[in-house]
């Protein structure tokens, strides 16, 4: 197991690179099942997530070649396709999900345990089922109580579908089923994420005729068949977001090159009522904190647009060291507090009731042995390590390997004092 060992830095500066996105390179791989023809996915991020993906694809009979060096991804799917995913590769990762609506279209037949991944409450694939029953699938009601999903359908057929809750997944597992349904979806509430629009962009480029993604309802008429295309993955907002409160936590000024700043509106408005100078410039969006002195703000996460709760724990660490008490309030999930205890063992005393966290601000945080408790929370105490006094050890790192692209060797490159320890 490897940990990270995190000393006080000083203000990072310099310039970071962001890479693709991770939750949009994982349900645009899943898509390449749609199609028998050659797929070339660019700008995949080298990932845990993404690795288990790939070989996720070729335990169900897919080809695939991965070039790490230039973060390239080949898919061909012209053979023979397994109905049934392996149950040691889908409890690594719940975007494993992601194959419902492909495995029926090639097989008639999706099986799949019930998936793994960060440990952050209740993520119920009910929705899921929900859609792809509006589409024609049945599904196995006494396999579903053992926590396997057993679906089939013969031919599935396009229906109006409304999502109680604007589910990422759901959106995407729907919207790759109804593309090559009969007939047209019309899918309302859906959830509007960027990843959503990559998503229907590549389908699109395949043959899909989907309109309206990135709103809250979205048409797909359904076509026979798909081509194979070639796609850049759009940049990931959540590792920009995250380099920008890096910044903004040290006082540093920092250019972040390759990102799209209308992805990440809720949290530029709440770095700037922090007192973070943000200025777009033609190379990037360069952050500065060494402008103005840090002060508290509240937040609230929501589906996008709203502020993302995957920056809930990075933007918490701020929150720790700014100037004034702060109140944080998760209604995305129910368990995303757990970062809030490895805070506390550093000095934030940060207290938390239901879903709101109250944050005293103003701390002088202090170096501890913590724990990445899921993919956000281990970044967002490697910021906290940042302006911590002495050495911050942080264990079970293989969750921030699983979301973020060469994260200590990009912080390094910045300044900061991080290395990374294999035992």
């Amino acid at each position: 197991m490897a940990k990270f060992l995190v000393q006080k830095s000083g203000p990072l500066h310099g310039e970071v690179t962001i890479s693709g996105s991770k939750n949009a390179v994982l349900p645009i791989l899943a898509a390449t099942l749609l199609t028998k023809e050659d797929c070339v996915i660019m700008d995949a991020p080298a990932l845990r997530d993404v690795d288990v993906m790939c070989r996720l694809l070729e335990s169900l009979g897919a080809s695939v070649t991965t070039d790490l060096e230039n973060n390239t991804v080949e898919v061909n799917a012209s053979g023979q396709i397994a109905s049934e995913a392996p149950y040691d590769l889908v409890k690594m990762m719940r975007a494993s999900i992601l194959v419902l609506g492909a495995l029926l279209h090639r097989t008639g037949r999706a099986v799949i345990h019930l998936p793994g991944g960060c440990a952050i409450g209740e993520r119920p694939i009910e929705l899921h089922l929900k859609g792809l029953r509006a589409l024609g699938a049945y599904i196995d009601e006494e396999q579903l109580s053992r926590g396997i999903v057993d679906a089939r359908a013969d031919h599935l057929k396009g229906n109006d579908i409304y999502l109680d809750f604007p589910s990422v997944g759901a959106t995407e597992v729907i919207i790759m089923a109804a593309s090559l349904a009969e007939g047209t979806t019309i899918l309302e509430n859906a959830a509007q994420e960027p990843e959503i629009v990559d998503l229907a962009n590549f389908l699109n480029k395949m043959g899909a005729r989907i309109k309206g993604a990135g709103t809250d309802t979205i048409k797909i008429e359904g076509v026979e068949k798909f081509s194979g295309v070639s796609h850049h993955v759009i940049p990931d907002r959540i590792e920009a977001g995250t380099f920008m409160v890096a910044a903004a936590i040290t006082r540093g000024r920092v250019l972040i090159r390759n990102m799209v700043p209308n992805h990440l509106k809720a949290v530029i408005a709440k770095l700037r009522e922090c007192g973070v100078e943000i200025v777009m410039t033609d190379e990037g969006v360069l952050v500065c904190g060494d402008e103005n002195p840090i002060i508290s703000t509240d937040i609230k996460t929501l589906p996008y647009p709203g502020f993302p709760t995957d920056m809930q724990s990075p933007f918490m660490a701020l929150l720790t060291v700014s100037r004034g008490p702060s109140v944080v309030i998760e209604t995305v999930f129910e368990n995303r507090f757990m970062h809030v205890g490895e805070f506390n063992r550093m000095g934030a005393n940060i207290k938390t009731e239901g879903k709101a966290a109250i944050i005293p601000g103003g701390k002088q945080l202090q170096g501890a042995q913590v724990v990445a408790t899921d993919l956000r929370a281990g970044a967002s105490v490697v910021l906290a390590g940042l302006v911590a006094e002495g050495t911050t050890e942080v264990s079970q790192i293989y969750h921030v390997d699983r979301g973020y692209e060469n994260f200590e060797e990009k912080l390094r490159a910045l300044g900061a004092n991080i290395m990374r320890i294999e035992e």
